[in-house]
């Protein structure tokens, strides 16, 4: 767990809020938490409750009587607020913010995120000790955030950079996509079915029909348990319109 920064709630309000930082930090598989001045005891029943199983993290949480105090030891600081202030500072996004504090742990330096207190954010003293700024770009007419909300945001883009996720996935369960013989050999019987009940009426424009039918099949990746569905779909209508007939 040395590879990653450290959460600092700088004058935390609501110890419900903190449990629910925990809570975020949990998800996100962040577990150093420093609280600078919270008002209320983060261990207390309100704080465990809202942790929701993250209680971990406020047992082993440090809490430090001023900011200087809470970043002492550390090598870097950001600090995350929505409103631009009156200071030349490097502002990043929270995923660019992520990937600056992998570098920089990788160079065994030590990397802080600081959050403000619910109700009024950041003081601009806070954010002038901080080495840069993340911003989270959201709603101009509506950017407050809830405080474990915030942490959740930031929190997950510098996951994102631990793990390696498919951005994108089927979920075949018990059976596979259909290889290209199979829904070759699907899209010929369901064409000749089609023109055995006259639904090709014009040869010219039958060509233009039969890719939009491909088309429309392509797009959703069959599996061989879907086609099976489809074959017996199409024979149970092939023979109940024979014996109407």
């Amino acid at each position: 767990m040395n590879n990653q920064p450290y959460i600092i709630l700088v004058n935390p309000q609501l110890a419900e809020n903190v449990g629910m930082t925990a809570r975020a930090m949990m998800n996100c598989g962040l577990y150093y938490l420093r609280l600078v001045n919270p008002r209320e005891n983060h261990l207390s029943e309100k704080a465990i409750s809202a942790s929701s199983n993250a209680e971990e993290i406020l047992q082993k949480a440090e809490v430090f009587a001023t900011l200087d105090e809470a970043i002492a030891d550390l090598h870097f600081v950001f600090a995350t607020t929505a409103r631009r202030r009156d200071m030349i500072k490097n502002i990043h996004t929270a995923d660019n913010a992520a990937q600056e504090v992998n570098t920089k742990i990788a160079k065994n330096e030590k990397c802080g995120i600081l959050f403000g207190p619910e109700r009024t954010g950041l003081h601009n003293d806070d954010v002038a000790i901080a080495d840069a700024i993340i911003e989270i770009p959201l709603n101009p007419e509506h950017t407050s955030l809830n405080l474990s909300q915030a942490v959740l945001l930031v929190g997950y883009e510098w996951y994102k950079t631990q793990i390696k996720v498919e951005s994108k996935q089927l979920i075949t369960n018990k059976t596979e996509v259909a290889d290209k013989k199979t829904v070759t050999k699907f899209f010929e019987f369901l064409e000749s079915e089609l023109e055995e009940c006259g639904n090709f009426k014009s040869d010219e424009k039958k060509p233009r029909m039969v890719r939009n039918l491909r088309n429309i099949f392509l797009r959703s990746e069959l599996t061989e348990q879907e086609i099976n569905t489809l074959y017996g779909v199409i024979n149970y209508l092939t023979n109940n319109q024979n014996n109407k007939s």
